[in-house]
């Protein structure tokens, strides 16, 4: 396994993300990088409260920051009005990567002004407030989520994301190709990029470069999707389980036959299901896929036939 580095998300990545406005365009957002996945609304900060104060997150401006300005404004008063100044400026001035304003409200000129000077994105949105710092912490969390490189083949099996893994040569994309023929999904063949967008979920998916091709010793490189259709391939998809082809020697090594219990591999601190197949000739190792897929997604919903198998044997009586 590949560690590989945390994407680099820049201001300019987020406004296109969530077609935002951008109130100050000659401003370049593309050199400003967000390096948090959590956000900040700065109401405390406008009050004059800095202190514990998160100026690396995106801040994010609703109605409750508004409705303070605005009672700020309407009270008319020179002092008051100048610490507010002078809390705009210590906010634009703090480093934070942007200022968004939700539901389509917009600043006052003063604040645009300042943050012109400050050379601070000075953004708007649509979305309600909930929605908009929902909406950003999730799309920041998958893309700066921790990620690792696995050679293996990627597939959805029966819904179930199923990576193959084994030494070179083993035969992984021969029965990726046999799965893709009998109806399943390709998500990634050679390098599989893992990723951890939460604390419990990893997904798989395809490097750019080489997405939706396979690779056929004796062939060369066959493109799935042209081949078989938009059917037979998917971006992405949740790891649920892996099968590591052992070639099947006749050294003494013993193989699982009763499955009472699952072994597990760890992901990226996530416990994945794990199975070893041994593998020789004759053996349909595709239709073997499709079994432990299934029975890894009945184990799931709760039946585990060793289980059952083993409780019959303990109670022939009860059959």
């Amino acid at each position: 396994m590949e560690t590989m580095p945390t994407p680099k998300v820049t201001v300019q990545d987020l406004i296109r993300q969530l077609k935002l406005k951008e109130l100050i365009p000659e401003i370049d957002s593309s050199g400003r990088e967000i390096t948090v996945t959590a956000v900040n609304r700065p109401g405390l900060q406008l009050a004059g409260f800095f202190h514990y104060f998160s100026s690396d997150r995106v801040q994010i401006m609703g109605n409750l920051e508004t409705a303070y300005i605005r009672s700020i404004l309407d009270q008319n008063d020179s002092e008051s009005r100048d610490r507010l100044q002078a809390n705009y400026r210590r906010l634009a001035a703090a480093g934070v990567p942007c200022i968004i304003y939700a539901r389509g409200l917009t600043p006052e000129q003063d604040f645009v002004d300042i943050c012109r000077e400050e050379g601070v994105p000075l953004l708007v949105s649509d979305y309600t407030t909930t929605d908009l710092a929902a909406g950003i912490i999730a799309w920041l969390k998958r893309q700066m989520a921790p990620s690792i490189m696995v050679h293996g083949v990627f597939i959805d099996v029966y819904g179930e994301g199923v990576l193959i893994t084994g030494e070179s040569g083993i035969g992984k994309s021969e029965v990726a190709l046999e799965l893709i023929r009998r109806g399943h999904r390709l998500v990634a063949d050679d390098a599989v990029v893992l990723r951890k967008p939460t604390d419990f979920l990893v997904e798989g998916t395809s490097a750019e470069l080489t997405r939706f091709f396979l690779e056929l010793r004796g062939i060369g490189i066959v493109n799935v999707e042209k081949m078989y259709g938009v059917e037979s391939v998917r971006v992405k998809k949740k790891l649920d389980m892996i099968i590591e082809m052992v070639a099947w020697t006749d050294a003494a090594e013993s193989f699982d036959r009763i499955g009472m219990e699952i072994q597990h591999q760890d992901v990226l601190g996530v416990p994945v299901a794990k199975y070893r197949v041994p593998v020789k000739p004759g053996r349909n190792i595709a239709v073997i896929v499709e079994g432990a897929a299934v029975n890894n997604r009945a184990r799931k919903m709760g039946y585990n036939a060793a289980e059952e198998l083993n409780n019959r044997q303990m109670h022939p009586d009860e059959l």
